[in-house]
């Protein structure tokens, strides 16, 4: 089988972003990302330029969020471009643990790394908060602290990567994304007191 360019830049991506999930991004060498993509050690200075450009091109190649142009017709509706979000981001969190450990690690952090994360991260949560006021100013969502139900709803959508934290005081054991995401919008959408909208 004749390994290509693209596929090794690949494994060595989903190598890196294994182990910084593991281990972090300083606990982790490019000798160690190397041995687990099956690479030679200067590949990464020849496809990346280092190991703070794969940092970054993990991001480019593994964060949904770029795909935000893609959804501007459903969000000139508020509550249908919410509810996409909601899901969205309930999905990508729950689906994609490593990438979404390491957005978590380098933000509590406050790593050198971090801006490089918001960069990609804060599109998103941008969008929530503006899909939020554009919703209360058309009146689908009754709240009064536009701070207050940004923060809300991000908590309620993060929440569910922590699952195995908060295990002994669940009662399933198993949690379907789709599902999840499903059932958090319908809280979501009555706590901000959306009318004219179906869950």
């Amino acid at each position: 089988m004749i390994q290509t360019e693209s596929d090794m830049k690949i494994r060595i991506l989903l190598s890196a972003k294994k182990l910084f999930a593991q281990q972090g991004f300083d606990g982790t060498s490019v000798r160690q990302i190397c041995e687990e993509a099956g690479a030679n050690v200067a590949l990464i200075s020849y496809y990346f330029g280092g190991k703070e450009k794969v940092f970054r091109a993990i991001f480019e190649s593994f964060f949904p969020g770029h795909r935000l142009a893609q959804f501007e017709g459903v969000f000139k509706d508020p509550v249908e471009g919410l509810k996409l979000l909601v899901h969205e981001i309930i999905h990508f969190s729950m689906t994609d643990m490593e990438l979404s450990t390491i957005v978590q690690q380098e933000i509590m952090m406050n790593s050198p790394r971090k801006p490089i994360v918001t960069s990609f991260t804060y599109p998103v949560w941008f969008k929530v908060r503006e899909l939020l006021e554009k919703g209360r100013e058309e009146g689908r969502f009754q709240f009064d602290s536009l701070d207050h139900a940004l923060m809300t709803v991000i908590g309620m959508i993060l929440v569910h990567k922590k699952y195995d934290s908060f295990q002994p005081l669940l009662s399933n054991t198993h949690h379907d994304p789709c599902s999840t995401a499903k059932q958090s919008w319908e809280i979501i959408l009555r706590a901000l007191g959306a009318s004219g909208s179906s869950a």
